[in-house]
């Protein structure tokens, strides 16, 4: 249980990396977030999803538009420029990690 716990937080940042690699390429819904991060191995529920993305809105790392599609409100994400910013820098760094812990 607890390690669940530790690979929780661990994961927490590869996978915000994850969603804003995608943001800044083309604006995505978070259905279609669950499905993406499901093929990398990361079993994550809508629950705490949302979650993710309305903290990393209020961070200023993503913008949301919503869209009306077959009668329902459909919330798009893409990149602010932050958020562009901090991706460039995340990933030097996983790069540098990356090398590391493969040496």
């Amino acid at each position: 249980m607890k390690n669940n716990q530790v690979l929780r937080k661990l994961f927490l940042g590869f996978i915000q990396l994850h969603i804003l690699y995608h943001a800044k390429n083309e604006p995505f819904f978070g259905a279609w977030m669950i499905e993406e991060l499901k093929e990398h191995g990361y079993d994550i529920s809508p629950g705490t999803l949302y979650p993710i993305l309305h903290n990393m809105e209020k961070d200023g790392l993503l913008k949301r538009k919503d869209k009306i599609e077959y009668g329902k409100v459909r919330k798009y994400y893409t990149i602010t420029q932050l958020g562009e910013d901090i991706l460039e820098e995340g990933k030097e760094k996983a790069k540098e990690l990356f090398r590391e812990i493969n040496h």
